[in-house]
C-alpha cells in the first residue's frame, strides 16, 4: 500500500500547462486568495514559473520586475513568455498575463520582465548584514488580523514591527523584521522566494498606523543566491526586513531584504506602492 501525498498549495498555485512553447495557460486557486484578488507575490512567482518551464532558458533568475496593469480575477488565464536576447551569460524575458474581459476579449492584467544568468565564481561581500535578532523559536506566531487566505500559507514569526494594535495615527516608524516560511514547510526555490518577497504589509498602515486602501504597482526582486545556495536553505526559516523611504502624492515606495538563517542574503526587493486618502 502507497502512502498519498496531496500537492502543496504552492505547487497547485504554480501549475501551468503549455502546447506550444512561451504560451501557457493557468487558473487562481483559493489558497493564496487575498481581498480583491490572487496576493501579489504569487502572481510574480507564476510569472517567474513560465521562465523556469521554458526549454530556452539560459542560466537561473537574477531579477523579476513585475508591473500589476490591472486586478487578475478568478479563473483562467493566459501567460505569455518570450527570451527576448540572449547573451553569453544573460538572457532578458517579457511576460504577460492575459485574461478574458468582460466582452470577452483578452485584456492584459500583468506585464513583466526577467533577466536570467549563468552566475560564476568571483569575489563576493555584503554590506547589508544580517542584523541580530532571537531565533524563529523564540519567536511567537504572527496573529492573523485579517481573512485573506493567502496570509494561511505562510509561517510568520515577527521579531520588530507587527501591525498597530489601534489605528490611531500614531504610527512612528515603516520598519518590519520577520520570520518566515512556507505553511506547510517546502524547500525554497526561486519561485517561493520570489513570493515572500512580497510577503510584508504595506508599509504606510504601520508609518501611519492607518489602515488606508493600497496595492503594489510594480515590484522588483533581485536574487542573489543560486540554486545550490536555496536547495541549502531548504525549509528553514527567511528572515525578512522591509521598511518605506518616501511617501508622497498617494504612492510610496519600500525596500525589503531576506536572509537565509546563516545571515546569507538571498534576496531583496523594491517596490512602488499606491495609496488612496
Amino acid at each position: 500500500m502507497t502512502s498519498h501525498h496531496s500537492i502543496h498549495p504552492l505547487d497547485e498555485a504554480l501549475a501551468l500547462a503549455s502546447e506550444t512553447t512561451g504560451q501557457y495557460t493557468g487558473r487562481t486557486t483559493p489558497g493564496y486568495w487575498n481581498m480583491v484578488g490572487p496576493f501579489g507575490g504569487i502572481t510574480a512567482a507564476t510569472l517567474l514559473q513560465a521562465v523556469m518551464q521554458h526549454p530556452a532558458r539560459l542560466g537561473e533568475p537574477l531579477s523579476l520586475t513585475v508591473n500589476y496593469a490591472g486586478a487578475l480575477g478568478e479563473g483562467p488565464f493566459t501567460l505569455q513568455a518570450t527570451p527576448v536576447r540572449t547573451n553569453r551569460s544573460t538572457q532578458h524575458w517579457t511576460l504577460s498575463i492575459l485574461q478574458a474581459g468582460a466582452d470577452g476579449a483578452p485584456v492584459v492584467t500583468t506585464t513583466a520582465t526577467v533577466v536570467t544568468a549563468v552566475r560564476r565564481e568571483t569575489w563576493g561581500a555584503t554590506d547589508t548584514p544580517m542584523p541580530a535578532v532571537p531565533a524563529p523559536a523564540q519567536c511567537k506566531p504572527v496573529r492573523l488580523a485579517f481573512r485573506s487566505e493567502w496570509l494561511r500559507r505562510y509561517e510568520m514569526r515577527p521579531v520588530t514591527g507587527e501591525l498597530p494594535t489601534q489605528w490611531d495615527d500614531g504610527g512612528h516608524t515603516s520598519m518590519t523584521q520577520l520570520w518566515m516560511r512556507d505553511a506547510p514547510a517546502r524547500p525554497l526555490d526561486f519561485c517561493a522566494l520570489a513570493a515572500m518577497a512580497d510577503i510584508f504589509f504595506p508599509r504606510v498602515w504601520l508609518r501611519r498606523a492607518r489602515q488606508v486602501p493600497a496595492g503594489t504597482v510594480s515590484i522588483t526582486v533581485y536574487f542573489h543566491a543560486g540554486g545550490d545556495l536555496l536547495a541549502q536553505t531548504g525549509t528553514g526559516y527567511l528572515l525578512g526586513q522591509a521598511r518605506a523611504q518616501e511617501f508622497r502624492n498617494g504612492f510610496f515606495d519600500q525596500t525589503a531584504l531576506l536572509w537565509n538563517e546563516a545571515g546569507i542574503v538571498l534576496a531583496t526587493s523594491h517596490q512602488i506602492v499606491y495609496y488612496k486618502e
